[in-house]
């Protein structure tokens, strides 16, 4: 595929251990590190010092954009569950001594918090009460609140597990072999897709339970991501990034589109542009590219480095991308330049 060079500058940080995620909450990027540090960005100045935050004693395992604003919920090897504010003051929201927290997920919308432990899922509001616990018979792989912030979708082995958040009452089940790992929701919530533990996603269209069956990848799909609009799943897993289309019913017996892929390392990690139908996408030799699915050039942001890509993420706006790699470098390419 064809690629052009970006113009957009480049601010560069060496933090020196793994980016375990990345995620946005109005101005801040946050970034969750395997020495349990989290640090926040600024997206607004790029060359302001980050506020780093010694989150968890071990690594971080996960991190989301809290419901309250300027802050973030990271989850740890420590068993703990922390609420970091805008200011990087460190407050203890669950513990589970002896215990990993694998997964978090939040909700602005309806105020929703849902993280999870082992085989269990929590589910936590606004109100300081006990958590609703959500347990499975076996772990949890994967975590999502669909876009209306109604349900949440529980990935485990042998398929999905879908609970309504505001009714005590048994899940559905959306059923399908295998372990079934990252979730996430099409913008128009009828769509639920995992990546799945072979080198494959399996989805289910949920107006009329179909299932939706992508295979064909080289390596296992660590990131998948769908387009505002949810016209496109972008997908990591292979040597360019592999695009379903999610239009006319779904991507079943449909080719996919592509982008990107000329240096031959596969894609380990996607992110959807929330103001504009392009997506990211990181590299394991370390390059990051902007594009759109089918035949046009994709623009190079950032040069590989030779450490993969393990997070992608735009600040709302849409005009800048940070990106984490496996040595603990932070790129943020600032468009508006």
């Amino acid at each position: 595929m064809a690629t052009s060079v970006s113009r957009a500058p480049v601010v560069a940080h060496e933090f020196g251990a793994y980016v375990v995620s990345a995620t946005a909450n109005g101005r801040l990027f946050g970034v969750a590190f395997g020495d349990g540090m989290v640090r926040l960005i600024d997206s607004e100045i790029l060359d302001a010092k980050p506020v780093e935050v010694q989150a968890h004693v071990g690594a971080a395992l996960c991190l989301a954009a809290d419901i309250e604003k300027g802050a973030f919920l990271s989850g740890g090897d420590d068993g703990n569950l922390n609420k970091i504010s805008a200011l990087g003051a460190v407050e203890v929201v669950a513990e589970h001594k002896g215990r990993w927290v694998e997964h978090v997920t939040t909700h602005s919308g309806s105020g929703v918090r849902a993280y999870s432990v082992g085989k269990d899922a929590f589910v936590l509001g606004k109100q300081k009460t006990e958590p609703r616990k959500l347990t499975h018979a076996t772990s949890v792989g994967g975590l999502a609140i669909n876009p209306k912030g109604r349900r949440l979708a529980v990935a485990h082995y042998g398929g999905v597990s879908l609970w309504w958040l505001a009714q005590d009452s048994p899940p559905a089940l959306l059923p399908w072999k295998g372990s079934h790992l990252q979730t996430v929701w099409s913008p128009d919530g009828d769509y639920v897709v995992t990546a799945m533990q072979e080198n494959a996603l399996h989805g289910w269209r949920l107006s009329d339970n179909e299932h939706m069956r992508m295979s064909g990848y080289g390596a296992k799909v660590r990131s998948a991501a769908f387009g505002r609009r949810g016209h496109f799943l972008a997908t990591g897993g292979a040597e360019s990034v592999i695009c379903w289309p999610f239009t006319g019913g779904g991507p079943m017996g449909k080719a996919p589109f592509e982008f990107g892929g000329a240096g031959g390392a596969p894609c380990t990690a996607v992110a959807a542009n929330p103001e504009m139908d392009v997506f990211a996408a990181g590299f394991e030799d370390g390059s990051v590219i902007v594009g759109q699915p089918g035949p046009k050039a994709a623009m190079l942001i950032i040069m590989g480095g030779g450490s993969p890509v393990t997070a992608l993420c735009w600040n709302p706006d849409g005009d800048r991308l940070l990106a984490g790699t496996e040595a603990g470098d932070v790129n943020i390419a600032d468009f508006r330049a």
